[in-house]
């Protein structure tokens, strides 16, 4: 195993940041109106184009949405392959009653959690981190 799958190493060395900012899923029936400049991600689904963008431009656009969230990067190189991590740091969360939406980049992981619990998210994360770190 290297850096980028073994699960112990990845923990360690989760380093989560909190972006700025607030952020909104909304659906769209036809992603072509509104500017990929002005979404963060982008997924088709049968019912629809989910995106996801800053509360602010969402609400420029007229766009609805139900849920604001704040956005955590771990900034620990991951792979795709890795096995677990994604279990490890939501399991930590939904200990702490966090709901999280995960989406995997190529290089980190991407948490978005409920604004109100941005601290609380973060303060766990790092404590996750740390009880992994033993060097």
């Amino acid at each position: 195993m290297n850096n980028k799958t073994e699960l112990t190493n990845l923990i360690k060395r989760l380093s989560p940041v909190l972006n700025n900012g607030e952020y909104v899923f909304c659906t769209v029936n036809d992603p072509k109106e509104i500017e990929r400049k002005d979404t963060i991600c982008e997924f088709q689904e049968e019912e629809g184009t989910t995106l996801i963008l800053e509360k602010d431009k969402a609400d420029k656009l007229g766009l609805s949405y139900e849920f604001i969230a704040s956005w955590i990067t771990l900034k620990v190189h991951s792979s795709l392959e890795a096995v677990g991590l994604t279990a490890v740091f939501s399991g930590e969360l939904a200990r702490q009653n966090i709901s999280c939406n995960v989406i995997a980049g190529y290089y980190h992981d991407h948490i978005f959690v409920h604004s109100r619990d941005r601290k609380k998210a973060m303060e766990a994360l790092k404590a996750l981190s740390k009880r992994h770190d033993t060097t």
